[in-house]
């Protein structure tokens, strides 16, 4: 019955939902940028990217359930970390988690068409990984983002998972929370490799759930409590995957 259900979606996926995203893309870019020079990023920001990941969910289409929303106080700024199984990842924390997030994007994205540039309108931090100095500008650049709310978004696997197996975590992340005095938000993501396996375009409907954990301070951490810092926080991700059913 899969197997049917999944030859009948491929004229939906390829004749309407791909082209769709590719002109939504467009046009949501460009709203994004006008609004974030008529109004403010925060705005542009909602609009360019909540409503835009909010809509491709719905036409895959994608049940989402999350849990723990409580645990967001929405004047706190943080740093959300979250596991990484598939591209789809991105629509889903945009277009869910209900807070005004920003997000770590390799310099290479910006030379992509309306997409670059829109990022950059709305506050989307670009950093070089193969420059060491970048480092010392993304602090900066983070900080001066943190204000009213406002959140920082990272991936600390570096990379999506193939095996669904969560990878270790790299320090970055962490180091800016504490070097910034910010609380972790951790999150945990389950089922978007089945909506969007890694490296494929093998896209099918389904269902995900998204758990928004307690956050973790960072208050009083030093340099040297990262490995810690960072195992704690991975431990909280991976608990919210155990024995988890959607």
């Amino acid at each position: 019955m899969k197997k049917l259900l999944h030859a009948l979606y491929q004229p939906y996926k390829w004749l309407f939902f791909f082209p769709y995203l590719v002109v939504s893309t467009i046009v949501f870019a460009l709203a994004a940028m006008l609004l974030a020079a008529v109004a403010n990023a925060r705005i542009a920001s909602f609009v360019g990217g909540v409503i835009w990941a909010r809509l491709i969910t719905w036409l895959t289409p994608v049940l989402v359930e999350v849990v723990g929303r409580e645990n967001i106080d929405t004047g706190q700024s943080y740093v959300v970390i979250s596991n990484h199984r598939s591209f789809y990842d991105i629509f889903i924390l945009y277009g869910r988690l209900g807070m005004d997030i920003k997000w770590i994007m390799k310099r290479e994205l910006k030379k992509i068409p309306f997409l670059g540039i829109a990022a950059e309108t709305v506050g989307h931090i670009y950093v070089d990984r193969s420059n060491i100095r970048s480092a010392l500008a993304l602090v900066k650049a983070v900080k001066s983002k943190m204000t009213r709310g406002t959140s920082v978004v990272f991936f600390p696997e570096g990379t999506r998972s193939k095996t669904g197996e969560m990878g270790a975590f790299k320090k970055g992340a962490f180091l800016i929370a504490v070097d910034l005095g910010l609380p972790i938000l951790p999150v945990t993501i389950i089922g978007t490799e089945g909506i969007l396996p890694a490296n494929t375009m093998d896209l099918f409907p389904g269902r995900v759930k998204v758990i928004i954990h307690k956050p973790v301070p960072t208050a009083g951490c030093h340099q040297n409590d990262i490995q810690e810092l960072a195992g704690r926080v991975r431990e909280v991700i991976q608990s919210g995957c155990r024995g988890r059913r959607i």
